[in-house]
């Protein structure tokens, strides 16, 4: 729990995902379209990966990816991630946390 408390605070947005799921391609692909530059952490790629999915699942995250921080803050998972990208949201959250900048 404390690794996934500090990856996250490390960078402005921070995606946890895994290499063979399409919704986090999806999310760090709307990332990326937005402007914003996350740091990405794949689990099924990290040695200590299944801690971290059992740490995130803790956390609340259902299911453990994507799980997106902004912020140092957990803010979701792809649903939540595009219904506030639909809403507007998503933009200025970033640049709140200094994720991207105009």
């Amino acid at each position: 729990m404390d690794r996934i408390g500090d990856l996250a605070s490390k960078k402005a947005a921070v995606i946890f995902t895994k290499s063979s799921c399409f919704m986090c391609h999806s999310i760090k692909a709307l990332f990326y379209d937005i402007g914003a530059s996350p740091a990405i952490h794949e689990l099924d790629k990290d040695p200590k990966g299944k801690e971290m999915e059992w740490a995130l699942r803790s956390l609340g995250c259902n299911p453990c990816v994507p799980a997106v921080f902004i912020g140092g803050k957990y803010v979701g998972s792809s649903k939540d991630i595009i219904s506030l990208q639909v809403d507007g949201s998503l933009k200025q959250m970033l640049i709140d946390a200094k994720a991207i900048w105009l």
